[in-house]
Order: structure tokens, then sequence, then C-alpha cells
């Protein structure tokens, strides 16, 4: 189903989606919802509007459309509306897109409802909604690495929203530096973003070649390669294909090992991979670290792996999940220690020990991490923060506001990670009960960003008690 702009659909629906916009405008939400709803329900693939009812679903909510939900609320997953789309998606994505949709019209925080509509999306082949409900799951949700490679991997095929993906993925990768399946979808972003801005798509159709469009040979080569990083379903068999067989004929060459290793974690074919990499460490590779790296991020991959394939429905799922978490978690704790003691000098691993620490709930052992991790300049505020939160977390509220405040003097400018920290310091005067503090920190967001995390609720309550 072709996703359709407004110049595609009937002049009866036009004239409804005016009268939509129009209702919007003058504060009508519910008028506005109803008639976008109904146009929807008759041109699921009308991207626009499904942009602009989001738009008047949040404002009547009084919420912003980024920073307004966690990851799972209370019921969120679990009404019967959002069981019924769940059922009927296999054989009626456009259907159970509208039942979504009616869970977002009372309460567009609902998680599992722009889970649904993303998956049906995909269903029905419209890769504008899909993005953007992966976009606005991911904004909210940027530390959950399975979404944001999700999402990044949709922009790369889609070469929308291009920006927002590199912005979330930057700063997962700033925390999980030596995450190879981070540092591999930024690179396949990358050369997607540099194809799309170069032109490059007139040659899927056969028109014109690389060194019509690139100025020197250099650039094509490198950009062919980067081409070759694409691999769909297809090629990465038919790529199995050939270093299986170049094993048999070649069992010296490591290269070709390696390769072969991370298409077959890339198929998930975890077990395979890992073997291979098992006999890589008794080569000339094996003190390599990105060896190393590379066991402990396909480890992981099959620890998700596992965790994605349990049924969402099954009455225990929930334990089943908190097992396997436990159980990836010790993994990379004890991973990460064996790196600690193998490199001891290597701030940024302390900061990521100090990370799975944190996650970990082992506080006391995450402070004394990030205390030395704050010596890496590369790292440094990002260890302040996560510090600031150790202390707020032992209710050494003091400690907490004047290591974020010499955090937030050390930083320039005013980007994510500094509006991270003046949130920070904000909630923190709050638990101080600095309340007129706490706010001033709040509006310093407020003025440039109405719509990070819940600023905006914040100060607008502020304001009304007044």
């Amino acid at each position: 189903m072709p996703e359709k702009t407004i110049s595609e659909i009937s002049q009866d629906l036009r004239r409804m989606h005016t009268k939509a916009v129009e209702a919007g405008q003058r504060e009508n939400a519910d008028y506005a919802i109803a008639l976008f709803c109904q146009i929807l329900e008759k041109e699921p693939g009308f991207f626009e509007c499904r942009k602009e009812l989001r738009a008047v679903q949040f404002k009547k909510a009084g919420v912003a459309s980024t920073g307004f939900f966690k990851k799972m609320l209370s019921g969120a997953g679990s009404s019967p509306q959002i069981a019924r789309a769940k059922m009927i998606i296999g054989k009626n994505p456009a259907e159970a897109m509208a039942v979504a949709e009616q869970v977002l019209n009372g309460d567009p925080t609902s998680a599992a409802a722009h889970r649904i509509i993303a998956d049906a999306a995909q269903a029905l082949e419209m890769p504008q909604t899909m993005v953007f409900e992966l976009e606005t799951m991911a904004k909210n949700s940027p530390k959950d690495k399975a979404l944001v490679l999700e999402f990044a991997n949709a922009v790369a095929e889609t070469g929308s929203s291009a920006g927002v993906a590199e912005k979330i993925l930057a700063e997962l990768i700033r925390t999980s530096p030596y995450d190879t399946d981070l540092l591999q979808v930024s690179k396949n972003l990358s050369a997607h973003k540099t194809m799309n801005e170069g032109g490059y798509g007139a040659l899927a159709g056969g028109e014109g070649s690389y060194r019509d469009i690139l100025r020197n040979k250099d650039e094509a080569v490198s950009l062919e390669q980067e081409k070759r990083v694409q691999k769909s379903e297809d090629v990465a068999e038919r790529l199995i294909g050939e270093y299986e067989a170049r094993m048999k004929t070649e069992p010296d060459n490591l290269k070709n090992q390696r390769n072969l290793a991370e298409l077959y974690t890339q198929k998930n074919k975890f077990d395979e991979a890992l073997e291979i990499y098992a006999r890589l460490k008794n080569t000339e590779l094996g003190n390599d670290s990105s060896l190393d790296q590379a066991i402990a991020a396909t480890t992981v991959r099959k620890f998700d792996f596992a965790i994605a394939q349990l049924n969402p429905f099954a009455p225990e799922h929930a334990e089943q999940v908190a097992q396997l978490q436990a159980k990836k978690l010790d993994y990379q704790l004890a991973e990460c220690q064996k790196r600690v003691e193998k490199y001891p000098t290597d701030l940024a691993i302390r900061f990521e020990l100090g990370v799975l620490y944190f996650q970990a709930g082992k506080i006391g052992e995450a402070t004394a991490e990030f205390q030395k991790a704050q010596q890496n300049p590369h790292k440094r505020l990002a260890a302040m923060s996560y510090l600031a939160q150790c202390f707020a977390k032992r209710k050494m509220f003091d400690l907490a506001a004047r290591t974020l405040q010499n955090a937030i003097k050390e930083k320039p400018g005013f980007d994510e990670e500094k509006k991270d920290l003046i949130y920070n310091l904000g909630c923190v005067l709050e638990s101080m009960g600095k309340k007129e503090e706490a706010i001033e920190q709040f509006k310093i967001i407020y003025e440039t960003d109405i719509g990070y995390r819940d600023v905006g609720a914040k100060v607008d309550a502020y304001y009304a008690g007044q």
C-alpha cells in the first residue's frame, strides 16, 4: 500500500482534511481528531494526515511529542484494544493501525500503540509512517539499543530522519564506544546519507555511474565499497556461501574467517560465529582487542535475539525476560572486568564498566569507576553525569548537585548533553526541596526546547500555580 500526498487523495477527503486542520487551529481537538481518523481509515497511507493527527493528540493531552513516555506505561501494553490490534495485525494491518490510533486518541503516550503502527506500516510497505513511529519511540528511549538500531536501519533504507538517527546513535556510541553493532550501523547510515545527498539514487535505475558523479576515482572506489556494506538478506546468504567455500580452499585465510563470522552474526547464526572467533583466538589475532569486542558484541546480540524470540503472551514472559536480561548483564560485567584487568589504564573501558555496574545496581563499584573514568577527557562529562546519579541514588544530593554544576561549567554550547546535565541538576534540586532553584534550571531548557522530557509540564505547572 503506497503512501500518498494530499494531491493523491479524493476531493471529498481533501475537503474533510481542510476542515480537520481548521478545527485543530481553532483548538477544537475532538472534532479534528475525529475527522483525521475518518480520513486515515479510508487512506491509511496519507502520511501528512497521520502526522497532523499525532500533533493534535499530543496537544489535547497536554504533553509534548518528545520526552513523553517511559518504556512501558502501566497498562499501556495490556488494554483490550492493544490486545485486539496485536491479534489482527497479521491479517489486517490497516485495521490494526486504526485500532492503535483509537488508543492514541485517549493516550498518545502508549508505547504499545506506537509499536503496532510501526509494525503495521512495515507490513503495508509504508516506510515514512514506519520511520515516523520508530523515531517517536527512539527519541524517548534513546538508550534502548535494539530500538535505536531498528530506527537507524530503517532510516538508512528510506533516507528520512537521518539527522535524528545520527544524533541518537552518536549519543549511544558515546557511552558504548566499542559496540560493533552500533559502529557498523552508524557507518551504514553515513554511507546511505552520502549516497542520497550525492544523487546516487539514480544509479539504481541504471542511469549514470559513480565516475560521472564523483570528482575523482578514489572517491568513487570509496563510495562503491561503502555501498557494498549495505548487504541485503540475499546478498548476505550468497556471501556466506562464498566464504564457506573459500574456507575449504584457504583454511589459513584469517580475514576470510573473520568476515564469515561477521556475516553469521548478521544472520543470527551466533554459535557458528562464536566458534570461528574461538579459533581465531588461537591465532596471531589472539591479542587483537577488536576480536574481544566482536566476541562480546556477538554474545550480547545472542542474548537480545533470545529475548526477542520469547512469546510476549506467555504468562511467564516477564520472568523469562528478567532472567535473560540478568544473565546478559552478568556476562557483560564479567567480560568487561576481564578487559579492565587486561588494559587497566584504559579509562574508556573503566567508564563502560561503571555503566554496567550502575545498571546492575552496584552503585559503590560504579562510583569508583566513574571517578577514575572522568580523567579521560573524552569521557569526563559523561562520567561526571553518571557520578552525580550515583551520589543521588545514595541520597548524597549536595555532592550530586556540586558534581553536575561543575560539569555544566565545563560544557560549552547548549547541546543534548548539556540539557541532560541541567535537567538532572533540576531534579536533584527538587529532591533537596529547593523548588525555586530547580525550576530555574528547567526554565533554562524551556526557553529553547519546550519539548525536552517533561520540562514543558514542569514549567507550565509552576506558572499555573503562581
